[in-house]
C-alpha cells in the first residue's frame, strides 16, 4: 500500500522539490498552498490551505483522510521570511511570521494527530532553518519562530513516544529558492541609524541564498529520512561552515561566538 504524505507550502522553492521528489517515488503526495494555480502539479495533487487559518488547515487534512483513510507523513514547510533592525520591525509583521512559521505548523499538527494516534503510527518532519540555532543580526524573528519550532519539537516527540509516532526536524541552510523575494524586508530607512548595517547585511543575505544549494539534495535527505524507523531529534542540511557554525556555538564562549558572527557580516 502506498504511503500517504501531505506537505504544506509546495508550490515553489524546497516545498514543491520535496513533493515531486517524493511523487516519483511511488508516495501519495499531496501539496498545499495558499493558491494553488493547478489541482495537480505534476503527480502531487494540490489542496488550498493557508497555515494562518485553522479552518483552512482541518478541511485540507479532512479531505486527504476522507480519500486515503489515513496520512503517514506530514511535512510542515511552509514559511516566510523577515529581515530587519530589531527595533524598526513592525510588531504586526513579527506576529504574521510568528503565525505562519511557528503557530500554523502547531495548527496542522493538532490536525493530523488524532489520526495518528488511532492508527499507531506516523512520522512528522517539521522545517526548521540553521538560523534558528543562533540569534542573527537583522534576522532576529526569523530565527526565533524557528528556533520555538524547534525546541517545541523536541517537547512533542517525548510526549508521542507511547502513540509511536515519530517527529523529527530539518534544517536547511542556504538553498537556491525564491525566499529572498517572499521575505517581508523593514525598510532601509534613509535616516535609521542602523541604515549602512543593516543595507549591507541584506545584500550579503541575498547573495547567500543565490548561491545555496540545489532543492534536491533536500528532498532525497528528507526521503532517506521517511524511510528511518526511528529519526534523530534534529538533522541539519546545508554547506559544511553552515552546519560546523552549530558545532562551534556549542564548544565556544558565547562572546567568543559573537564575534565570529560580526566578522561574518562585516558589522
Amino acid at each position: 500500500m502506498s504511503k500517504v504524505v501531505f506537505i504544506t507550502g509546495a508550490s515553489s522553492g524546497i516545498g514543491a522539490a520535496v513533493a515531486q521528489y517524493l511523487a516519483s517515488k511511488s508516495y501519495i503526495v499531496y501539496g498545499t498552498s495558499r493558491h494553488p494555480k493547478n489541482k495537480t502539479e505534476g503527480h502531487v495533487q494540490m489542496l488550498p490551505l493557508d497555515v494562518t487559518d485553522t479552518i483552512s488547515i482541518t478541511k485540507a487534512i479532512a479531505v486527504v483522510l476522507k480519500k486515503e483513510g489515513h496520512i503517514d507523513y506530514v511535512i510542515n514547510n511552509a514559511g516566510m521570511g523577515i529581515t530587519g533592525p530589531l527595533e524598526e520591525t513592525p510588531l504586526n509583521e513579527t506576529k504574521r511570521v510568528f503565525e505562519t512559521n511557528y503557530f500554523g505548523a502547531l495548527e496542522v499538527i493538532k490536525a493530523v494527530l488524532p489520526s495518528m494516534r488511532s492508527h499507531r503510527r506516523g512520522m512528522i518532519i517539521n522545517i526548521t532553518s540553521i538560523a534558528g540555532y543562533m540569534g542573527l543580526p537583522y534576522r532576529g524573528i526569523y530565527s526565533a519562530t524557528k528556533g520555538a519550532l524547534g525546541i517545541t519539537t523536541e517537547a512533542y516527540r517525548m510526549e508521542l513516544r507511547e502513540f509511536n509516532v515519530k517527529m523529527t526536524t530539518v534544517a536547511p541552510g542556504d538553498f537556491a529558492t525564491n525566499i529572498a523575494a517572499g521575505r517581508y524586508h523593514a525598510p532601509v530607512l534613509e535616516n535609521s541609524p542602523y541604515k549602512d548595517n543593516y543595507g549591507n547585511t541584506l545584500k550579503l543575505m541575498d547573495e547567500h541564498v543565490d548561491a545555496g544549494m540545489d532543492t534536491q539534495v533536500m528532498a532525497k535527505v528528507i526521503h532517506r529520512i521517511m524511510q528511518t524507523k526511528n529519526p534523530k531529534v534534529h538533522y541539519r542540511v546545508g554547506f559544511f561552515m553552515q552546519k560546523f557554525s552549530i558545532a562551534l556555538k556549542r564548544m565556544l564562549p558565547d562572546t567568543w561566538y559573537e564575534k565570529l558572527l560580526l566578522n561574518h557580516y562585516k558589522l
